[in-house]
This record gives C-alpha cells, sequence and structure tokens, in this order.
C-alpha cells in the first residue's frame, strides 16, 4: 500500500471505468491506450491497498470496495467539476448570454427596471427571455434550457435555490362574463367547493398546483377538478368558454384583459408571490449579478411590488 494520497487524473480513471466496466471503452473516453489505463488502476489500487475491479477474460467487475469508492467518490467528483466551473465563469466575468425564463407576466412592472439594471451594469452580456408554462414551470430550468427563472411561489426543491421575492400580489378568480360569480363584489375560497376548476397537465409540482388551486376549502370541502390545462392562454379560452373557473393573480386584470372573463378579488385567499430561482449547482458570475439586478430593483422599490 502506498503512503500517497491517489491523484486526480487516477480517480477520473477509477469513474470511468466503473461506469463503462470495459478498459476499451475507457481507454477511447480518456484519449489514453489500454496499457496506460490498466497501469493507472493498478497504481490507485496500490495506494488504496486493495482491488478495486474483478478482471477476467470476460468481464470487469468492481469490488465491493470499488462500489463503495464510487458511490463515495462520484458526488465529490461532479461537485469539484461543477465548482471550477464556476470559477472559471467567474474569471471570465459576465459577458455573454443570460437565458432567463419567465411564467407569465414574470416580474410585472419591475421586470423592465430589472433588465435596465442589469445592462446598464453589464452592457456586454445579452439577455435571452423564454416564456415557460405552469404544466412545467421548473423544466426548462432543470433542463438547462434557461439560467434563471422568474417564477410563481411556493418552489421547494432540493436542487434550486429560490432568490429574492420580486413581486407580491393578491389573487382573483376568473369567471365566465355570464357566470353568477361574476356579479359578485368578492368571493370566497370556499366558493371553490360548488363549481369545477381547472387541473394541470404535466409535471407541475404537486405542492405548486395545489397553493394556486387548492383541492380543498378551508373548511375541508373537496373543490371539483376539471379538464387539466397545459398553458394560461389555454386556461382563460376554456373559463370563457364555460368550461370552469380557476384562482389566478391579480395582475392577470391588466395584462390578460378579456371581454368574455371577469376576474372577482378574493377576500381570503393568500397572496401569490413570484421570485427568482437558479440551479443551485449551475450559479455563474452571470446569475449573481442577475440577482444583485433583482435586489437593487426590490430595494429601490421599497420590497417586493405590492399590487
Amino acid at each position: 500500500m502506498d503512503s500517497r494520497l491517489p491523484e486526480r487524473h487516477e480517480l477520473e480513471a477509477f469513474l470511468v471505468l466503473a461506469e463503462e466496466l470495459h478498459f476499451g471503452r475507457t481507454a477511447e473516453r480518456l484519449r489514453l491506450s489500454q496499457a496506460r489505463v490498466s497501469q493507472t488502476i493498478r497504481k490507485l489500487e496500490r495506494a488504496i491497498g486493495a482491488p478495486l475491479f474483478e478482471r477476467t477474460s470476460r468481464r470487469v467487475a468492481l469490488t465491493p470496495i470499488g462500489a463503495r469508492l464510487r458511490e463515495d467518490l462520484a458526488p465529490l467528483h461532479r461537485a469539484m467539476g461543477e465548482a471550477i466551473g464556476r470559477a472559471t465563469a467567474a474569471a471570465r466575468g459576465v459577458d455573454g448570454v443570460l437565458r432567463l425564463g419567465f411564467l407569465g407576466a414574470g416580474a410585472g412592472e419591475l421586470t423592465p427596471t430589472i433588465l435596465e439594471t442589469f445592462r446598464a451594469r453589464h452592457p456586454g452580456c445579452e439577455i435571452q427571455m423564454r416564456e415557460t408554462h405552469f404544466a412545467d414551470p421548473l423544466g426548462p430550468l432543470r433542463a438547462g434550457e434557461v439560467d434563471l427563472l422568474l417564477t410563481r411561489l411556493p418552489v421547494e426543491e432540493p436542487d434550486l435555490t429560490v432568490g429574492p421575492v420580486v413581486l407580491s400580489e393578491p389573487r382573483v378568480l376568473a369567471v365566465p362574463a355570464r357566470h353568477p360569480l361574476a356579479r359578485r363584489r368578492s368571493v370566497s375560497l370556499e366558493d371553490l367547493a360548488r363549481h369545477t376548476v381547472f387541473g394541470v397537465v404535466g409535471p407541475a409540482p404537486d405542492y405548486w398546483w395545489d397553493f394556486h388551486v387548492p383541492p380543498t376549502t378551508p373548511s375541508g370541502k373537496p373543490v371539483p377538478r376539471g379538464q387539466g390545462v397545459a398553458t394560461f392562454q389555454e386556461l382563460l379560452a376554456l373559463v370563457a368558454a364555460g368550461q370552469g373557473i380557476s384562482p389566478v393573480a391579480a395582475s392577470v386584470t391588466r395584462y390578460y384583459p378579456r371581454p368574455d372573463v371577469v376576474f372577482v378579488p378574493f377576500d381570503d385567499a393568500p397572496p401569490t408571490d413570484v421570485a427568482v430561482v437558479w440551479r443551485t449547482a449551475g450559479a455563474t458570475a452571470r446569475t449573481r449579478a442577475f440577482v444583485d439586478a433583482v435586489e437593487h430593483a426590490v430595494r429601490g422599490h421599497g420590497g417586493p411590488a405590492r399590487h
């Protein structure tokens, strides 16, 4: 057994071989000869003091010690690569492209202020914006299609970081123009038990949709769920067609007015908040710079915008 610590290239060779379980494919991935891969693995085994692979003429398999080492080492190696990536991005500065996702009206009236602040600070960085939908509000972020997301809370995911709240606003009930509730000055969450609301089509977290469209009223009465919807425009079209009703954010009355849909204020629904969210492991200099711009805009507004 060697007294030295294993070197990084030895650990990388081990992880690739543990995945491929084939010296030829491992050599191709590492751009080394098979003899060099075998030599590297033998050096690592001497440093650890035990065989990590069982080798025969027909197969390569991990030993119990090798399997345990892969289990312990893989997340550390991944975290190290991400840390190096973040450091490299920081060293390169903020220039480049920042992809920003937004759900619906996003941060509302604060969005232009946030973008203006960011562009003034970082003129070399281009912002590309993409709308997301509530059927899968977090999917584009997780898939790496956007770097940050302005989205409705709650977001309770272990791999995502929730940043500052940008907007807090009351909720209203979207009903067809000829619906009995359309003549009311206000409605209660208890009213949902007597009418059909919409479900959602897609992988949106259950807790996210249940906050916006609760499965039961505060007194415990079930809320009838109707057709599933995937986009906000689809939801409004179905409301207008008399297929159901739905709680929505109050800003919808300004950004999505329709003559065939009436928005009635709730008198007992909790507010809905918008915050900036990003992948914890994917934070870069650009994402941090944008969050700084968000915080600056929120402070300049005296806190999260309230409508």
